[in-house]
């Protein structure tokens, strides 16, 4: 099967899209006189353009600035810690593992193979954050935001009642600045620079065959038109290629400004769509409107409230007017009524200072599927139950067998047990290293949510640490822990050909025999000693897991297995791991100064 199906054929969204610059594929196609999609479309069939997902590891398709926004990335999220520090950054890594080129394994038939992997792509990375997170640490600039009670935002989630406001208690403190003004300040310098290089371009961008889309009923088969299958058509055996217009030289004026196409085109989610003129009327009204400028005329968003505000204005969940013209605009679809669920709140406009005075109970809207009430609790499928709307499925139906090709060729047509993955990371010559003589055990390696912080934010505050053992811990069982003569509170290493990782062992009689727990994002800031294995600062939870995407995970343009921005995607398998456990010998902590190590030796003294 087409490792590359997912790119080709429209399934999964890309960066880079093209090996060739974006812009400069919308000039080629405007000087001649072609659509974008057509142009493309052209170029893909005769080889004039191509798919970066074909040749990933040339120059042409690296990444090469990243900005993280809150986002742990290095740390946390990013399965495959040491890869990202060796391929992403080219820095120190722990990776132990040769690459496949170096081990002789099968290479790619379709991917260009350019033998050895690249090192260190990007060329600048930014971090957003308020703390010294892993990936702030690694980053080439760290720009300080303002934490929770030092800005102004909301706060709800997609199965919470209320929602809650954030609101500065303080100013943000030294050189800080809320999120929003840090963009804004980046919009206001790039628009001033902007015009040496850029002016009004057109960027084609390549759209997947979306959720809740007519496009997500485009493919009934698996065919591929690059085998000569089909034939590529944009949007029905491809993606959409879809000509934007960026004009950089206005990037300040339209990030603080409401875009004219909410009046023009309207609002919706899921499938559906709704007017939205007189939503952008009271906005005008409320936030004010650009007097000059190329945002002449639209609503104005200058402040985090004013941000707030455009958000609950126009939102079914916090507008009781918007929610009635949601619910009917589903009701055309359905051909039943449903308005009734939001007409008692018709006349219902939450506004931030509402919300801070108190938090405000939320509406209910056709974009979730179940309901805000006094009598029944939020919970999923409600509405489709008791409303009659079809779940957004092939059949319309809740669904227990997925009847796709990919799914019945990998047996996964009904849900069905699957133990775990070997991925050949306990190679020979990792665990060969490990019998010199020292006792060692082999185990699952699963990373739970932890108990101690939000993700790793807190993880490192001192009350937290004090609940826990003060720094990064794996759990094992009892049994286990004897085999590998490993106390409580031992310092151990684990590792496999991924890379490795220090910690204490907690040894509790609640764990399973043959798994090791590391609750995750736990970072290596706090308390973690150097690893004999690699020589470097002992890793992460992530040290010892890689991203392995899940085939089936790619398939689109199917009904409800087509790709949905935070929905329905690829995911990081990182569960499927196994790792090398021992005792550590010596506690290294690498850079310890000099006089540090005096002290400790004349106190042992």
């Amino acid at each position: 099967m087409d490792p590359f199906n997912g790119g080709g054929s429209g399934w999964l969204p890309s960066a880079p899209q093209l090996k060739q610059n974006p812009l400069e594929v919308g000039r080629a196609a405007k000087a001649e006189g072609m659509e974008a999609k057509d142009y493309v479309a052209r170029g893909l069939k005769d080889g004039s353009l191509q798919m970066s997902c074909e040749d990933p590891d040339a120059p042409e398709n690296w990444p090469r600035n990243l900005f993280v926004w809150r986002s742990n990335l290095l740390g946390s999220s990013g399965k495959g810690h040491e890869y990202f520090l060796k391929h992403l950054l080219g820095t120190d890594h722990g990776v132990l593992g040769k690459d496949l080129g170096e081990e002789g394994g099968v290479k790619p038939v379709e991917a260009v193979w350019h033998g050895e992997a690249p090192k260190g792509k990007l060329d600048l990375l930014v971090c957003i954050d308020f703390r010294m997170s892993t990936t702030a640490v690694y980053s080439d600039i760290v720009l300080p935001t303002a934490s929770w009670y030092e800005k102004d935002d909301l706060n709800t989630s997609d199965m919470h009642p209320f929602i809650h406001p954030l609101q500065a208690a303080v100013d943000p403190a030294y050189e800080s600045r809320s999120d929003w003004e840090i963009f804004k300040s980046i919009a206001k310098k790039f628009q001033e620079v902007a015009p040496e290089v850029l002016g009004k371009e057109t960027d084609v961008v390549a759209l997947p065959l979306l959720h809740d889309t007519a496009a997500e009923l485009a493919q009934t088969d698996v065919r591929d038109w690059k085998k000569g299958e089909c034939d590529l058509i944009p949007g029905r055996t491809a993606p959409a290629y879809i000509a934007v217009e960026r004009d950089y030289t206005a990037i300040y004026d339209r990030f603080t400004a409401l875009g004219p196409l909410m009046e023009k085109a309207g609002n919706g989610g899921k499938g559906i769509a709704w007017d939205t003129r007189h939503e952008v009327h009271h906005l005008k009204a409320l936030n004010g409107e650009h007097r000059d400028g190329t945002a002449k005329g639209l609503a104005r968003i200058d402040t985090a409230i004013d941000a707030c505000e455009v958000i609950l204005m126009l939102a079914p969940e916090t507008n009781g007017e918007v929610a009635v013209k949601a619910w009917e605009a589903l009701s055309k679809a359905t051909g039943r009524e449903h308005a009734h669920l939001a007409a008692k709140k018709e006349d219902e406009k939450i506004r931030f200072r509402d919300i801070a005075a108190q938090p405000r109970k939320i509406i209910s809207s056709p974009t979730w599927s179940g309901i805000e009430s006094e009598e029944v609790c939020y919970n999923a499928g409600y509405t489709n139950v008791h409303e009659l709307i079809p779940w957004r499925t092939l059949t319309g139906r809740q669904q227990l067998y997925q009847d796709h090709l990919w799914m019945r060729a990998f047996g996964e047509g009904f849900c069905q047990y699957r133990p775990p993955v070997d991925l050949k990371t306990i190679t020979p010559e990792v665990n060969d290293s490990a019998r010199d003589g020292r006792p060692h055990i082999v185990l699952n390696f699963i990373t739970p949510h932890q108990k101690w912080g939000i993700h790793s934010t807190y993880s490192d505050n001192l009350l937290m640490l004090t609940l826990n053992r003060g720094g990064p811990v794996v759990w094992l069982s009892e049994r286990d822990a004897k085999k590998a003569g490993i106390a409580d509170n031992d310092w151990v290493e684990v590792y496999n050909s991924n890379g490795a990782l220090t910690a204490r062992a907690v040894v509790s009689q609640r764990m399973k025999d043959g798994t090791l727990f590391m609750y995750h994002a736990q970072e290596k800031i706090v308390n973690t000693p150097g690893s004999e294995k690699t020589g470097l600062r002992g890793g992460i939870h992530n040290s010892v897991t890689r991203a392995t995407l899940k085939p089936t995970h790619m398939i689109g343009g199917y009904a409800q297995q087509s790709y949905g921005f935070n929905y329905y995607g690829t995911v990081g398998s990182n569960r499927d791991e196994f790792v090398i456990v021992r005792k550590m010998n010596k506690v290294d902590w690498l850079d310890e100064p000099a006089s540090a190590t005096a002290i400790h030796k004349e106190a042992a003294e």
